[in-house]
Parts: structure tokens; sequence; C-alpha cells
């Protein structure tokens, strides 16, 4: 195997650190070696962009600038700051873990693996990245980048993600880092894997690792890593109900096992079959009101009464909105009404907000963008 061949690691590792020394990625988590910085940073990157992260990264830390000022914060202004990112789950483990820690009397992360790994939403790459990037730990790293990196330098021609696909990757991660500044060595293999060895047409010609690779010296670079699945797309069809009383909003706070649990929403449901609304004339709220078909108004109606507990009533169609989660495409129909009577489900987390104060609540995406349709427009 390469990665067994004294001469193949020695030159590989050289021309890793050379190469990272010209052309090494400016990252605001970088530049101070703050083991908070880059464990907030390793958690956004999960499963989101550098270039997405970096505005997010900067506003968060500019709120909460130390692991103990995240601690005394309420969850409902950390999921604030963290809106739009999504994965909403990584921003409690954050909070979590902040507080886990100072409780414990030691506002600081550990530098070792294991104990990293038993905090909320750490696991095996994630405190092997803190570890080494922050303490300078020797732990190896395993996530897309290098994962792709490394399955072409060795050929690796099976699922990556397979229990003997992670094996083998996990234990050539473990050979080929230095004991000399093994964070620096990690952060190199990331940005070439970034930024070189892309999963469409790598620039293999710049590439300071092709005379170790075995995929170039196979010409197999575009199968490998092999071509993953494409899952099935659910195409769904949801409204949500934007309902006044008195100048207010009825907000819930999405739960448990709901997409944006932590999260507050205006009444929101899946409709059955897929309704369309004929738009008319423009009357001074959203982006056009409209006619709503007597059967949809009735199938609103009953909704927002089973999930809330309250009566509305004169819905007014007010936009469409499309998006996507995990593997559901979503159409969204956004309504405006009015409430009728009734008393709010006890238990349902829910409560009537001033137009001015949804600014400081943690909405999803869309849940912002009703709020600010309908905010300038108070009946």
């Amino acid at each position: 195997m390469l990665e067994t061949d004294r001469n193949w690691l020695r030159r590989f590792r050289r021309n890793v650190t050379r190469w990272y020394g010209q052309h090494a990625r400016d990252l605001p988590w970088r530049r101070s070696g703050d083991p908070y910085r880059i464990w907030i940073s390793e958690i956004m990157l999960q499963q989101t962009t550098v270039a997405a992260v970096i505005p997010y990264f900067e506003r968060f830390l500019n709120r909460f600038p130390t692991l103990t000022k995240l601690a005394a914060a309420p969850e409902n202004e950390v999921l604030r700051h963290w809106e739009g990112l999504g994965y909403y789950s990584r921003a409690r483990n954050l909070h979590k873990t902040a507080k886990r820690l100072v409780n414990k009397g030691d506002a600081r992360l550990p530098n070792d693996p294991a104990e990293l790994i038993g905090l909320p939403g750490i696991g095996r790459y994630t405190a092997g990245a803190i570890a080494s990037c922050a303490f300078d730990v020797r732990a190896p790293i395993l996530e897309a980048n290098t994962s792709r990196l490394y399955s072409r330098l060795v050929a690796f021609r099976g699922d990556p993600k397979s229990t003997a696909g992670q094996t083998q990757l996990w234990e050539f991660a473990e050979r080929i880092l230095p004991t000399k500044s093994p964070g620096q060595f990690n952060q190199a293999l990331m940005d070439i894997g970034a930024t070189v060895c892309t999963p469409e047409d790598p620039k293999c010609k710049p590439c300071p690792v092709r005379s170790c690779c075995q995929a170039f010296a196979e010409n197999a670079q575009s199968e490998i890593p092999v071509a993953k699945k494409r899952p099935q797309i659910k195409q769904l069809t949801e409204a949500t109900v934007a309902v006044w009383k008195n100048g207010s909003l009825l907000l819930r706070q999405r739960q448990a096992g709901e997409w944006w649990a932590g999260l507050w929403d205006f009444p929101r449901f899946r409709l059955d079959n897929s309704p369309s609304s004929k738009k008319g004339k423009r009357r001074g709220r959203g982006n056009g009101s409209a006619t709503v078909d007597p059967r949809l108004a009735t199938e609103l109606c009953t909704a927002v009464a089973d999930q809330t507990g309250i009566n509305a009533a004169g819905h007014e169609f007010l936009t469409e909105l499309r998006h996507t989660v995990t593997h559901h495409r979503i159409r969204l129909l956004c309504f405006s009404a009015s409430y009728q009577g009734g008393r709010l489900k006890v238990g349902r987390h829910q409560q009537w907000v001033p137009v001015a104060s949804l600014a400081g609540y943690p909405l999803s995406t869309t849940g912002r963008e009703v709020a600010n349709l309908v905010g300038n427009a108070q009946p």
C-alpha cells in the first residue's frame, strides 16, 4: 500500500507543507488559534460551506466572544444569531456544551479528543479538528474534503462512507499525520481537498500531491470516490398562516421531531392536495392579496384550529415560497387571517407577539420571510 512506503510518505508530507506555506486560506478562525473560535467554526462548518459560514461566524463571535458569554445567553438569543444557517441542533449543542463546561467550573474546551467526543455535537472528526488545530495534538481528521482526497490518493473505489471505507480512510489519515505541527498539516489537507482536489474537474496539474496520487496515476480521478446515489426528492405542499389579533401575530415554537425545532414560526401544516390561488388586485398587505378558494379556506381554518386552538377567518393569499429541506422540495403557500375567537391550546408553546417584537424571535427562514412581508402591513 502507498501509505506504508516511507519515501512516499516523506515526499507527501514535504509537498503538503510547502504548498500550504504559499496557499493557505485566510480564514477568520485561524488567525488567533483560539480554541473557542475554532470550536465555533468547526460546528458551523458541519453541513455548510466556508463561504456561507464566514459572515455568520463573525456576527456570532461579535455577540458571544467567549464561552462564558455563550453559556450565559438565553437559548432563544443563540438561535436568533444562528438564524438562516440551518441545522439548528448545532446551535443548541453549542449552547449545551458551553453551559456544561461553565457549570463544571472550567470555561475551557478540553484538548483530549476523547473528552471532546463526550460533548454535545462533537464527533470524531470535529474532536480531531479541534484538538489538532487548537492544541496541536496529533489527531487525524476525516471529513468531506479529506475523504475525497484520501480516496484518490489510495485509489479507493469503494464507498468511503461504508464501514470498510471509513476504517481504511481513518487508518490512512492516522498514518500520514506527522508529529510536528499536526494541526497545520490537517488544515493543509482540508485546503487541498477544498480548493484543488475538488469533486468535479480536480486541478491535478498544480496539485502538490499529484506525484503521490494513485488515482492520477491510473487516470481515475473522475471515478473516485464512487458517485453517490441521488436521494429521491419528495414534493410537498404546505401552508402557513399569519394570524392577526390587535396588532399582534401568533407564533408557535416548533417542537422536537419537527423541522427547525426550537425556532418560532407561524402556524404551518401540510396540505393534502396542491391548491392554487388566483391572485387578485393588491390591497396593501404583502406582495398581493388574492381570493382563496372556499374549500381551501375551510381546510386552513380547520388546520389552524387543530394546531393552535383558535379560530381564524378572512384568509388572504400573500405569496408562494419554494424551498428545500433535506430530501423534500416544498411549495409553501402563505396566507394572512384574522383572529375570530378561541383559546390557545395549553402546552403548545404559542404566544401573541407584537409586530415590533418579531425581530427578537429566532424564526425559520421562511418564517422570517413571512414576518418581513406582513410586518409593514399591519391591518
